[in-house]
């Protein structure tokens, strides 16, 4: 297929990132100020607001919108370079926000406040010092870190998918070209035929990033075989795990690289038209992928001749409702066409018949912003990150009882021993102190995961060795738990996501998963018989090879991964009627501490099932049989004489 190209039009891209540096030039200084999801949700707009205000107050000139238009405008008439004030998408290390950076010197504030922003315009920007007391510590005996490059949490990644998030302006689409963006995707549509896009994909090893990890270069190639004249590209943004946001980080963050990846798959297909496909819990991903989306359409980038080239291909973005069935690829098809988002058999595979009926191409947000590193510097440069069977990078959604929370990304093959203590910064007790001995489990992939015990510290993280001990990468979240945590609990909240998340179609996941999470309720409340594990294992079994779609077949990982590596704590449970962490309210034991009871009879004349005894002046006893938990006993209880309620 020959390309034919408007030789104006071809040089919009370098003019365009031209045009964006020499505005920038005069702008000596930055303040990048993170405007993700979590650090605006902890005040990062006001934190803007106040910037502004105080950079205004000190007669510097404030630039909030860098156009190619306004560079006469970016310094004013006495000469004075101005600072530009911006947005930013996720920096990751959300549990320190909001964040403000200030480049040149690439210095970051953490837990910055309104009433900070005056300070940080006369100490850093009038007079070129720090503010030590917003620079993050790693501990503290050690100095305090100037920026990402002293920070352990940065500088111990591999950053690449997340490069640009902490810096570029996600709703200014110059700076992303000025940058090199979709240069990767005019090589493509203007010097690469369809089977050589997919021959470096398929050269690359690039694997799909939503939890399968299926190759991405063979599922393009067996789409583009595919007859038909109309072709498909779905973006799967339906990130539905609980705990996960590396997709959503990326599309507030980065989501013309998104885009990018889009246009390259297009042309690897043969497609015309793409949808993005994002949960409308996300209202600030919806709001910055349709800018970007108008951005790219009218610069000709996007829209009937993509690039100035004759290759067509239009971008529509659609809201899903939530349900995290619709993560699975037939089920978001159908959601798309406005039907009920139920799966339906395969084959036929969305490669043969997706949307409408069309070979369809369905990646995810990861995987198609993974796409532009590839295609720019070449499969053999891709692969000297990872591991053989996986190369490249992957993000990690890094919670629970660890010391640094937030959004990772490190190598295939890093091992969970480095993420956790290295990364992390290590295990946390239950009331946020440093706990080097506390690592009991890592819960990794979510619903559809499994669980890595401290025998799995060493063991490289990636799709296939996971495969090896029942775990999956999955979407990519990872729950540290330590030694209080109950390991029948968290398959219980994971079992109840699942059942409430099934859409009904099949019997094993609609009535098994029901009957899981009923076992599992009898569990932690004290009534399950001697049986009951070896048939919440078999049912597992059941569910898992029967069930129609990835939802049913993954929704027993949890409890079978906890039932093989944490069976004596099922079996205290069940034989024992005990929970050693406390977390199974009907398990615990109600006592009253006779060393703290003065015998005031506070909690006899509060308790409303007469379960407490005792004389006046006499340590008093609770009868577990009649004790309903209630706790208005222990909130009557003066002397914290108390526990197990």
């Amino acid at each position: 297929m020959t390309t034919t190209t408007n030789s104006h039009e071809t040089m919009d891209l370098e003019r365009l990132g031209a045009a964006w540096r020499i505005a920038a030039a005069p702008l000596a200084r930055r303040i990048v100020v993170c405007a993700g999801t979590g650090c605006v949700a902890n005040g990062a707009l006001a934190v803007h607001a106040a910037l502004k205000q105080a950079l205004e107050t000190a007669g510097i000139h404030v630039v909030l919108d860098l156009r190619a238009e306004e560079a006469g405008a970016a310094c004013p008439a006495a000469g004075r370079p101005g600072v530009r004030l911006s947005g930013s998408g996720c920096h990751g290390f959300c549990q320190m926000g909001p964040l403000v950076t200030v480049l040149p010197e690439h210095i970051l504030y953490t837990r910055v406040k309104p009433a900070d922003a005056a300070e940080i315009v006369d100490t850093t920007l009038v007079r070129g010092g720090l503010v030590e007391r917003l620079l993050y510590r790693d501990d503290a005996a050690t100095a305090p870190c100037h920026g990402p490059g002293d920070i352990p949490f940065y500088s111990r990644q591999a950053r690449t998918v997340l490069a640009g998030c902490g810096e570029l302006d996600p709703e200014d689409i110059r700076e992303y070209i000025a940058g090199g963006g979709y240069h990767a995707a005019y090589k493509v549509l203007t010097t690469m035929t369809p089977e050589a896009v997919c021959a470096e994909m398929l050269a690359s090893g690039l694997r799909g990033r939503g939890g399968g990890g299926f190759p991405t270069g063979r599922k393009w190639e067996l789409t583009r075989k595919q007859p038909g004249a109309r072709k498909i590209i779905i973006c799967n943004g339906d990130e539905g795990d609980p705990g996960a946001f590396m997709d959503r980080s990326v599309m507030e963050g980065n989501p013309h690289r998104v885009l990018e990846g889009m246009l390259i798959a297009a042309r690897a297909i043969g497609a015309g038209e793409g949808v993005v496909y994002v949960r409308a819990e996300y209202p600030l991903a919806v709001k910055r992928v349709r800018q970007a989306v108008i951005d790219a359409t009218a610069l000709g980038i996007l829209g009937p001749r993509a690039l100035g080239t004759d290759i067509p291909f239009v971008v529509e973005v659609m809201e899903g409702a939530g349900a995290f069935v619709c993560g699975e690829e037939t089920a978001l098809i159908a959601s798309i066409e406005g039907k009920r988002g139920m799966p339906t058999p395969k084959p036929p595979f969305p490669a043969e018949s997706g949307l409408w009926g069309c070979p369809t191409v369905i990646n995810n947000v990861e995987t198609l912003a993974t796409v532009p590193l590839v295609l720019a510097g070449g499969a053999a440069a891709f692969r000297t990150l990872g591991t053989a069977g996986s190369p490249g990078t992957k993000t990690f959604a890094l919670t629970g009882h660890v010391r640094n929370t937030g959004l990772i990304e490190v190598p295939f093959g890093t091992t969970l021993r480095h993420i956790v203590f290295a990364v992390g910064g290590g295990v946390t007790d239950s009331s946020g102190a440093a706990d080097p001995a506390g690592f009991k489990a890592v819960q990794i992939g979510g619903p559809s995961g499994g669980c890595l015990t401290p025998a799995h510290l060493d063991l490289p993280l990636d799709f296939d060795s996971l495969k090896t001990v029942g775990a999956m990468i999955g979407s990519g979240g990872l729950v540290v738990m330590n030694r209080q945590t109950c390991m029948v609990n968290v398959a219980h909240f994971f079992m109840q996501f699942t059942q409430n998340e099934s859409c009904g179609k099949c019997v094993p996941c609609r009535e098994g998963t029901k009957q899981l999470l009923a076992m599992l309720d009898d569990i932690i409340e004290g009534r399950a018989d001697a049986g009951v594990l070896d048939r919440l294992e078999k049912l597992a079994r059941v569910v898992q090879l029967s069930s129609l779609c990835g939802l049913g077949k993954t929704a027993p990982n949890p409890v079978l991964s906890t039932l093989r590596h944490f069976r004596q704590e099922y079996e205290e449970h069940v034989l024992h009627k005990h929970c050693a962490t406390g977390q199974c309210k009907a398990l615990r034991k109600p006592e009253i501490l006779a060393a703290k009871c003065v015998g005031c009879t506070a909690c006899v004349r509060k308790c409303p099932v007469a379960a407490i005894h005792g004389e006046r002046k006499q340590a008093h006893r609770i009868d577990p049989a009649l004790c309903i938990r209630c706790g208005a006993c222990v909130t009557a209880c003066k002397f914290n004489a108390i526990t197990g309620v």
